[in-house]
C-alpha cells in the first residue's frame, strides 16, 4: 500500500493513466489548493475586517464580504460564482495603495488565517517535507493575500491570481487568473521546468473546479470536497478526506466585529441560521 501521509484511512488512488500529467523526472511534488483545504476560510474574504479599520472598505461592503463569506463557506463557489467574485473583488480594489494592502494583511494574519490553518493539513504539509517532496500552492486568490499564508508555512514556491499594479496601487484588473484549467497548466509548467515526475505527485482540493490539476498528478485527493468533487472523486477512486480542525463554524457577529448596527447583526444571524440549515438540507438530501 502506497504511504500517503498522515491519515491513513484510505490509500491515494491513482487517476486513470490516460488522464495523468506526462513529467516524468525525478522530483516529486505536492500541489495544494488554499481556500477550504488548507485554510478553513476564504483567503479573498478573511481581511474584511482590517480593510475596513483601514478605511479601504465601508462597514456595508465589509457586511457584504462577511455575507459572500459564508455562502461560499457553506456551499462553495461554482465556476459562474467564482468569475462573480472575481469581477467584485477587483473593483472593489481599485486604488487601494499595494503597500497598505500587504501591511494590513501582516498585521491581521495571526489573529485571522492562522487560527484558520488546519492541523492535518500542517501534519500533511510536514509529511510531504519530511518526505524531500516539493511544496506548491496554487490560489485563485491574489498573490498579495497568498503569500503570507504560503511564509506561515513554509512553503517558497505559490502560483496565483495576479492582480495589476501601477504606480503603487492596484487598478483593478486581472492580468492572471488561476482557475481550473489554468491550475493544470501551472502544474505542467513546473513540472517541466524542474522535473517532477507527475505519475509520483500528490494534489489536494476541495473544489470541482480543481478536477484539471487534480487529474495531472497519480494521487489526487479530495480534501473537504463541495457535492460535485466528492462525487468525481468517488466515480475515479481517488482518495477523499476530512479536515475538521479547526472546525469551520460561524458564530453570529457582534455589532463591534464588523463595526455595524443592532439591525444589521440580527440580519446577518438570521442569514448565517439559514445558511446552516440549508447545508444540512443539501448533505441529507
Amino acid at each position: 500500500m502506497t504511504d500517503t501521509g498522515p491519515d491513513h484511512s484510505a490509500a491515494a488512488s491513482p487517476a486513470s493513466p490516460q488522464r495523468v500529467g506526462e513529467g516524468t523526472g525525478e522530483r516529486v511534488a505536492a500541489f495544494f489548493d488554499l481556500d477550504k483545504t488548507i485554510i478553513a476560510t476564504s483567503s479573498a474574504y478573511a481581511f474584511g475586517r482590517g480593510f475596513m479599520d483601514n478605511g479601504l472598505i465601508t462597514r456595508q461592503e465589509a457586511l457584504e464580504l462577511y455575507l459572500s463569506k459564508t455562502s461560499y463557506m457553506f456551499s462553495g463557489h461554482s465556476s459562474a460564482k467564482m468569475d462573480a467574485t472575481r469581477d467584485r473583488m477587483a473593483a472593489m480594489v481599485k486604488g487601494w495603495p499595494v503597500e497598505q494592502v500587504r501591511d494590513v494583511v501582516a498585521d491581521t494574519m495571526a489573529s485571522v488565517v492562522t487560527p484558520a490553518i488546519y492541523s492535518e493539513a500542517r501534519e500533511l504539509i510536514d509529511y510531504h517535507r519530511a518526505q524531500g517532496h516539493d511544496l506548491v500552492i496554487l490560489s485563485a486568490s491574489a498573490s498579495i493575500l497568498v503569500e503570507p499564508i504560503a511564509a506561515e508555512l513554509g512553503i517558497e514556491t505559490i502560483v496565483a491570481t495576479q492582480a495589476e499594479v501601477k504606480d503603487g496601487k492596484l487598478t483593478g484588473e486581472i492580468t492572471h487568473y488561476l482557475k481550473g484549467d489554468a491550475k493544470a497548466d501551472a502544474v505542467r509548467r513546473l513540472a517541466d521546468e524542474r522535473g517532477y515526475d507527475l505519475a509520483r505527485s500528490y494534489a489536494y482540493s476541495d473544489s470541482l473546479t480543481d478536477v484539471p490539476m487534480l487529474a495531472m498528478v497519480g494521487h489526487p485527493v479530495a480534501v473537504n470536497p463541495d457535492r460535485g468533487l466528492r462525487k468525481h472523486a468517488a466515480a475515479n477512486g481517488w482518495d477523499i478526506r476530512s479536515f475538521k480542525n479547526p472546525e469551520p463554524l460561524f458564530p453570529s457577529p457582534g455589532a463591534k466585529e464588523i463595526g455595524i448596527g443592532a439591525g444589521m447583526v440580527a440580519s446577518v444571524a438570521a442569514l448565517t441560521a439559514f445558511g446552516v440549515w440549508l447545508a444540512q438540507r443539501r448533505k441529507s438530501a
